[in-house]
């Protein structure tokens, strides 16, 4: 009888230590699971993230030849780990002047309605049909339409091309659109239907806010009453693709550059940049969301999509960002 009481003991104890031992393993897993950098096959570039109805989505170019870039893909996710594609949210078909080069869409909603701003046919020039249109759904998802028939801009105002167009709602409740490419950067003040501007007080219409190394892709954010206002530079086909940022007191500056935050690394990848950012408010956890071209990969068209983490220091500056294989931990919205 003893020796059967020291086997159930024995026994009880090996349980105990297989339950304890899974219960660590489940844990370690927990912990370590990541997204991993890409976060969703395919190419893609320029990706806008932002959080609507408690998901996470991410509106990116489809990198391709320029002749193939006809359609707008988007994609969703509750927790930054699995993500749902939503193709072709937006194409040609639905935008007759549009014929190719559908590039850097951003979003907003506004009154229960998801407005997509986008650029296409890539214009070099005042007689060229194309620039900056909006569509318009019901649902994050689309599908879009075309919201005016023509583009938004379509012109080159103080030498910025009308391309990269990024959608800010201000703290007042006012919407601006900041956008520009070749080395030129504008602000314009949306009306309260989108169908076109506000003039500012000094009668202009097209403010121009082009900090020091700037070439594309703008982007801003409000954090603790500062604007912090990024935007790309290099070259988006070479390897020393890049953001920076500056930090003002308004949105229409002066900004002033302050250095870069996201760029190559060898090791990695190269040509980090054109990049958004996402604040999940709850855990005030900073996501920025850029494309990049993998080690090996020449063609400039062979970027993907990341995402890794964005911290500050205690002055409210933005440390360098850590370009990752594994990215980031799952991060759920309820």
């Amino acid at each position: 009888m003893k020796g059967f009481i020291v086997l159930k003991a024995n026994q009880a104890f090996l349980i105990l230590c297989l339950f304890l031992a899974t219960i660590s393993v489940s844990a370690q897993s927990a912990d370590t699971i990541r997204a991993g950098n890409p976060v969703f096959p395919g190419w893609y570039a320029d990706p806008e993230g932002i959080i609507f109805d408690s998901k996470y989505w991410i509106y990116p170019t489809y990198s391709a030849p320029y002749n193939k870039q006809v359609f707008l893909d988007a994609f969703s996710s509750s927790d930054l780990i699995q993500w749902t594609k939503h193709p072709h949210i937006l194409d040609t078909a639905s935008v007759k002047w549009a014929r190719r080069a559908m590039w850097a869409p951003s979003i907003i909603k506004k009154d229960k309605q998801y407005f997509l701003f986008f650029g296409a046919n890539d214009i070099q020039n005042d007689a060229e049909k194309g620039g900056i249109g909006i569509a318009v759904a019901d649902k994050p998802e689309g599908p879009f339409r075309d919201y005016l028939g023509k583009p938004l801009i379509d012109k080159f105002y103080n030498g910025a091309q009308p391309i990269d167009q990024f959608a800010f709602k201000d703290a007042n409740g006012e919407y601006y659109l900041i956008y520009g490419g070749w080395r030129h950067c504008n602000i314009v003040k949306l009306n309260k239907d989108f169908t076109g501007f506000v003039p500012f007080e000094d009668g202009t219409t097209f403010k121009e806010i082009t900090p020091q190394g700037y070439v594309e892709g703008p982007f801003m954010f409000i954090r603790n009453g500062k604007y912090y206002f990024m935007w790309s530079e290099g070259g988006w086909t070479g390897p020393d693709y890049s953001v920076a940022y500056a930090i003002s007191d308004s949105p229409f500056g002066p900004f002033k550059r302050i250095g870069k935050i996201l760029q190559q690394n060898p090791a990695i990848a190269t040509g980090a940049g054109h990049h958004s950012v996402i604040h999940e408010k709850e855990k005030d956890a900073w996501y920025i969301v850029y494309h990049r071209r993998p080690i090996g990969e020449t063609d400039g068209n062979s970027r993907v999509t990341c995402i890794d983490r964005m911290y500050f220091d205690e002055k409210g500056l933005i440390q360098p960002v850590i370009i990752t294989k594994e990215g980031v931990p799952p991060n759920r919205l309820d």
